[in-house]
């Protein structure tokens, strides 16, 4: 099944927003690996309701009249990646959270490289916000945007 992008000019650069009919399947940075997240075949629609909608709540969000998203997301990982991912959705606008954190939540105290993989390939940034999880001692670490784009979203979000 073919997806269907679309890019769009953000403060922390080009991102493309990517869709299947049952929502969105990934928003990538400008200068994403392609290992990162696989995707299969990609074709550029500019009218797809989902890529309309979530390009809308992305500008919403980077104006600072956004706090929460609300698109169908079409998560494609294992089940263990979909269980990191899941607690992402629930981490508070402003708020972060540490890798450790996270795996107690799941239960797997250990966990925490596991639970950093698996934020690493989060494949809907932003919306699954990967860039609200920080290491344990407060510092900010490794992200698909980069350093930069990460400590930007928190301070938005931190006003």
């Amino acid at each position: 099944m073919t997806l269907s992008t679309k890019t769009m000019s953000s403060p922390v650069g080009e991102l493309t927003l990517v869709a299947s009919d049952r929502g969105v399947v990934a928003i990538l940075w400008e200068n994403d690996s392609p290992d990162r997240v696989r995707l299969g075949d990609l074709a550029e629609d500019g009218d797809h309701p989902v890529l309309l909608a979530a390009e809308a709540q992305l500008g919403e969000y980077f104006a600072g009249t956004r706090t929460r998203f609300d698109l169908p997301l079409d998560f494609r990982g294992t089940d263990f990646q979909k269980s990191v991912w899941a607690q992402l959705l629930v981490i508070p606008f402003g708020e972060t959270r540490s890798y450790s954190e996270i795996a107690m939540k799941l239960g797997r105290p250990t966990a925490s490289r596991a639970v950093g993989a698996a934020n690493g390939r989060n494949p809907i940034s932003i919306v699954a916000p990967c860039h609200r999880v920080i290491g344990s001692t407060g510092k900010l670490t490794g992200f698909a945007g980069g350093l930069e784009a990460k400590a930007y979203l928190l301070g938005l979000e931190r006003g």
